[in-house]
């Protein structure tokens, strides 16, 4: 049995009630003194965050865990499941960790966090910790997600000395090495009070750092960028729990992860981007990103990368790959247009001329509403087909931007 307890969730349909919670959320959390138009701001005047440099040596177990002198951070995985009777899933778990505003804190950027102890306050106003669990069912279409807000304290928390992650009774943390001496990791996560699960994840692939001499440029600006750390391909094994019922279900198949370090995300003139993961059959994975700019465009920053089946990365920028969006479906909450499929076209790792993969949905109603965060997005598994139409693997897509500000929100 998994040893979660059941969180009581209220309807968020009712807009009204959104409204209510997210004012109540400002007033209680503090979020009202985050800084949420620094990206407006030169990078040269606000000093209080760090910036990714290129060259940085990673040390590990700590560089898995938080980063407090850094604005922005998140740990994400996704992976597609299988429960016994042969049902298919997809899922996804992420932590996000930001920063308050460094003027009104006392912690300096060279400063690590301090643990909680008895005497640290309740609630802490120096981070803030935001995490989304989904979960699809791909027989019935029926897409379930739930996300969470916290201050950092006795209901959230990020070790900076190893992967150790919090936000209630959701958790990722680093298990330590297996007989094999190889990372494994456990998440623990579920939707409301409809789903619970434990899952093992281990790398089967080495660490991934993409970008160039370890920082990932995202725009023009020096601050827009990200050290970007990656398992491109983990097994996943553990037990699944529906409801109230006590009876568990096995699971297992593979995921993506990455974590991300990062103190801005987007630069002048951009309104979002469109990502994804693939684990294609044969052994290989791909990642693409493309940063879309105000007037519809590509921004030259964009990045496509192959993994091959030993691990090795070959990367290419924006002028070597095509992403297209094939069809359109329109959110009957938020009102944003998305991509229906995506054609994406790429070179092989060598360079020479690739393939163009068509990436599809697994239930075209994958958005996360953004109830909390106030920024809806698409985040969904997919399954990807070659030009004959064979199905050669499968993927995970998101796309933001199409509905809210997300300038706002980085």
């Amino acid at each position: 049995m998994i040893p979660m307890s059941p969180t009581p969730q209220l309807s968020m349909d009712n807009p009204q009630l959104r409204i209510r919670i997210w004012i109540l959320s400002l007033i209680i959390l503090g979020l009202a003194r985050l800084d949420l138009r620094a990206d407006e701001i030169p990078p040269q005047n606000r000093p209080e965050f760090a910036l990714p440099q290129p060259g940085r040596i990673f040390q590990f177990p700590a560089d898995h865990g938080s980063h407090p002198e850094y604005k922005i951070e998140w740990w994400y995985i996704t992976g597609h499941l299988t429960s016994e009777g042969g049902q298919r899933h997809g899922f996804q778990a992420t932590f996000f960790r930001r920063a308050g505003d460094r003027r009104t804190n006392t912690n300096t950027p060279s400063q690590s966090l301090a643990p909680l102890t008895s005497a640290t306050p309740r609630f802490a106003t120096d981070e803030f910790f935001l995490a989304h669990m989904a979960w699809l069912d791909v027989a019935t279409g029926i897409f379930r997600h739930e996300e969470r807000l916290n201050r950092r304290g006795w209901d959230a928390q990020a070790d900076t000395r190893k992967l150790q992650l919090r936000n209630g009774n959701w958790s990722l943390k680093d298990l330590g090495p297996d007989a094999d001496g190889k990372l494994t990791l456990e998440l623990r996560g579920g939707i409301q009070a409809d789903l619970f699960w434990r899952m093992t994840l281990r790398p089967q692939k080495p660490l991934v750092i993409f970008g160039t001499n370890g920082v990932s440029r995202k725009a023009r600006e020096p601050s827009a960028a990200s050290h970007y750390l990656t398992f491109s391909r983990m097994s996943v094994s553990g037990e699944l729990r529906r409801g109230s019922s006590s009876k568990t279900e096995r699971i297992e198949g593979e995921a993506w992860m990455d974590h991300e370090i990062s103190s801005s995300q987007l630069g002048q003139g951009q309104v979002g981007w469109d990502w994804t993961c693939i684990q294609l059959f044969d052994g290989r994975e791909l990642m693409a990103y493309r940063m879309r700019r105000d007037d519809g465009s590509m921004d030259p920053f964009s990045t496509v990368a192959w993994i091959d089946k030993s691990g090795r990365v070959s990367q290419w920028g924006s002028d070597r790959f095509q992403w297209l969006g094939d069809g359109q479906w329109k959110s009957p909450r938020s009102g944003g247009v998305y991509p229906a499929a995506v054609l994406l076209s790429v070179p092989e790792s060598d360079g020479s001329p690739g393939p163009t993969l068509r990436i599809e949905p697994l239930c075209a109603d994958q958005e996360l509403p953004g109830g909390i965060g106030g920024i809806p997005y698409w985040e969904g598994a997919c399954r990807v087909r070659d030009a004959q139409g064979k199905k050669i693997g499968r993927a995970f897509v998101e796309m933001t931007g199409y509905a809210g500000n997300l300038r706002r929100a980085l």
